[in-house]
């Protein structure tokens, strides 16, 4: 009689559907016991062993459903070291999809509105192996952030083709503060009935280019100076810098348009 009931038992659950913390189906493909089963989630095809007790409370997490965001695919590379302290990977490529996809964050920062991430980088693991091959510090510099437009300008979108790492003093060169600029060219500050240029230089002070009698000169200054200190700064870290950032700095060019 145990034998039939346990039989019983088996056959009944085999097929039994709940749905996990995350809202997402999971289905009882295969009962050995209570102990041991293996379930499937319905969406992702994703199989998990795990016991009957965790499956009925719903505390399975599905590793390939899009949850970070509602966009990124955490899977199942690492996001803690040894010390239970989190991946500096996961911690950027969480503020990659938030940049992206938080709509609070876009309030606050609107230049990201439109931006998005490529299927690759959606999911973790992929960016992961990215980020291990190609991240690097350079300590005087400041921190390290993950930089979509230098490469190729305009662009708003984060894909392995698109972006690369660079030092925070270098990123802080391409910073536009289009808001506070009004509706003169980037560089160009009216003053009196004349235009100055200013441009910051690469301690972060204001410096003062020259006044000129219209704004497309003061824009020329702005534009020459700038140019010249991203390809100071290029050459002075080129052996430190990937090949493909230091090629980009070096060729880049102020347009009226920024």
């Amino acid at each position: 009689m145990r034998v039939k009931k346990y039989k019983s038992i088996k056959n009944e659950r085999i097929g039994e559907i709940v749905l996990n913390y995350q809202e997402k189906e999971m289905v009882i493909i295969e009962y050995n016991n209570n102990k041991d089963i293996t379930i499937q989630f319905i969406l992702t095809k994703e199989i998990v062993k795990t016991a009957y007790k965790e499956f009925r409370r719903g505390k399975i997490k599905s590793h390939l459903s899009p949850t970070v965001f509602e966009i990124g695919v955490t899977g199942i590379a690492p996001i803690v070291d040894e010390n239970c302290k989190q991946l500096k990977s996961y911690t950027c490529w969480c503020n990659m999809l938030k940049r992206c996809y938080s709509d609070k964050y876009q309030e606050k920062h609107p230049t990201y509105i439109g931006c998005i991430v490529s299927e690759d980088f959606k999911i973790y693991g992929n960016f992961k192996k990215f980020y291990d091959k190609n991240y690097y510090e350079i300590l005087e510099l400041g921190r390290t952030d993950l930089d979509k437009d230098i490469l190729h300008k305009y662009n708003k979108i984060y894909s392995e083709d698109n972006c690369v790492f660079a030092p925070q003093a270098i990123n802080k060169l391409f910073v536009k503060k289009q808001n506070s600029r009004g509706d003169f060219p980037i560089g160009v500050v009216l003053h009196g009935k004349s235009y100055q240029s200013i441009c910051h230089n690469r301690s972060g002070i204001r410096q003062h280019l020259g006044t000129f009698t219209t704004p497309k000169l003061a824009f020329n200054a702005y534009k020459e100076f700038k140019e010249s200190l991203i390809k100071q700064t290029a050459e002075k870290y080129k052996s430190q810098l990937p090949i493909k950032l230091y090629e980009a700095l070096m060729n880049y060019t102020v347009e009226i348009t920024d």
